[in-house]
C-alpha cells in the first residue's frame, strides 16, 4: 500500500499521478488517522490484488480538496469519519450515487444517504461510535447523568468537561439532540451545559476522560472508543484512569443513545469506479467489520455482525438503544447549532 501523506492541500506529483493512472489500483483519500487500518487495507489488497494508494488529511481538508481538484481529481474512494462531512459532501456534488445490493442489504437505511429515483445511494456508514457520558465513580452518581440533558441540570454545576462545541462530534451530537427537542429548548439545554462547565472547552475526548478521573470533573461526554482504548490499553496509568470512571449510555428510556458513523463514498471523477464499489462493499463484509470493532474499538453498522470486542461488551453487555434518526436530518441541524453555541458563548 502506498500512501501520500498530507494535512493541508498541495499538488500531486508527476510520479503519484502516474501510480494513481494504474488501472489495477486504487485511490483513496482518508480521514480515517487509524493504524490498525493498514491491516483493512492489506487484507483488500491481498484477497483482490488492488494495490491501494492513500492520501491521508482531515474531513475538512478532503472535502477542500476535491472541490479544488474538481473533473482532475484521481480520487475512487473518500473515506471521512463523521456524518455531516459525509453530508456536506453529497450535497455539494462530490459523490458518485452508486447501485449495489451487497450494500444494500448490509447497511440499514438510517446509516447510509438516501436513494435517488434510480435506487442509488451515495454514500455509506461502515462503522459506529456512541457519544456517552463518563462520570467519576466517587464523586457523581449514574442516576444523575441518565439523559444528554441532564448535563444541563444546575446539580452539575462546576462538574462538567467537555471539548469544543464546534468540533463535529459535538456538532453531530448537538444536531440530533435538537431533533428531538426543538430549537428553543435545545437552546436552553445548551446554555446550561455552559454554566455547568469546570473549565473552557479544551482537549480531545481522551483529555476530558482523564479530568474525570483526576477530578478536575465530574462528568464528560466522550466517544465510546476513546473510553475503550483505555480500558484495552497495556498501560498502568491508563487501566488506572479506566478503572475511576463509570459510563453512562443516556437516554435509554427515551429516544436512545446518539452515534455517529464513519464512512465512505465513490468519489465523482472515480477513474477506478468499479475497484471503488468492489472496496466498498469489501467494507461491509464480516471480516472487515469485525475489524472496525477489534482494530478500532468501533461498533459495527452491518447487520448480523457479531460483537467480540470485550470492552465494548463490558460497556453494555454489547447492546444499547441506539437513536433511530436518519444521520442526514442531524447534519443538516448543524448550522443554526454553530448559531446557537455563538449566543450562549459555548466555545
Amino acid at each position: 500500500m502506498k500512501t501520500l501523506r498530507m494535512t493541508t492541500l498541495c499538488v500531486i506529483t508527476s510520479t503519484a499521478l502516474t501510480s494513481f493512472a494504474q488501472s489495477n489500483e486504487l485511490n483513496i483519500y482518508s480521514a480515517r488517522h487509524y493504524p490498525t487500518d493498514t491491516a483493512l487495507y492489506n487484507q483488500f489488497t491481498q484477497t483482490t490484488g488492488i494495490k491501494i494508494n492513500r492520501v491521508d488529511a482531515d474531513d475538512a481538508g478532503i472535502i477542500a480538496r476535491l472541490k479544488a481538484e474538481g473533473s482532475a481529481s484521481p480520487a475512487d474512494i473518500i473515506l471521512l469519519v463523521d456524518a455531516s462531512r459525509l453530508w456536506r459532501g453529497d450535497t455539494d456534488g462530490l459523490f458518485q450515487p452508486i447501485k449495489s445490493k451487497v450494500l444494500s442489504d448490509a447497511i440499514p437505511e438510517q446509516f447510509r444517504a438516501q436513494a435517488n429515483a434510480q435506487g442509488e445511494t451515495s454514500w455509506f456508514g461502515f462503522s459506529s461510535r456512541a457519544r456517552v457520558i463518563v462520570f467519576n465513580k466517587s464523586t457523581v452518581s449514574p442516576q444523575d447523568v441518565s439523559s444528554y440533558e441532564s448535563l444541563a441540570d444546575p446539580k452539575l454545576k462546576g462538574k462538567l468537561c467537555i471539548r469544543s462545541g464546534s468540533h463535529p462530534y459535538n456538532l453531530s451530537l448537538f444536531g440530533s439532540v435538537m431533533e428531538h427537542l426543538g430549537e428553543k429548548p435545545t437552546e436552553q439545554w445548551l446554555t446550561g451545559m455552559v454554566n455547568n462547565m469546570a473549565r473552557s472547552p479544551k482537549g480531545g475526548d481522551t483529555d476530558q476522560i482523564k479530568g474525570v478521573a483526576s477530578q478536575e470533573c465530574g462528568v464528560a461526554v466522550t466517544n465510546t472508543y476513546y473510553l475503550a482504548r483505555l480500558m484495552r490499553s497495556s498501560k498502568p496509568e491508563d487501566k488506572a484512569v479506566a478503572e475511576k470512571v463509570g459510563v453512562v449510555f443516556p437516554n435509554q428510556s427515551s429516544w436512545g443513545t446518539h452515534v455517529n458513523i464513519a464512512g465512505g463514498a465513490v468519489a465523482k471523477h472515480a477513474p477506478h469506479s468499479a475497484n471503488a464499489i468492489r472496496f466498498l462493499e469489501y467494507l461491509a463484509s464480516p471480516q472487515a467489520q469485525n475489524h472496525f470493532a477489534d482494530g478500532n474499538n468501533e461498533w459495527p453498522v452491518a447487520r448480523g455482525v457479531q460483537l467480540n470486542n470485550p470492552a465494548l461488551q463490558a460497556m453494555t453487555g454489547g447492546q444499547f438503544k441506539a437513536e433511530t434518526i436518519h444521520v442526514s436530518e442531524v447534519a443538516k441541524n448543524q448550522i443554526k447549532v454553530q448559531q446557537m453555541l455563538d449566543r450562549v458563548g459555548f466555545k
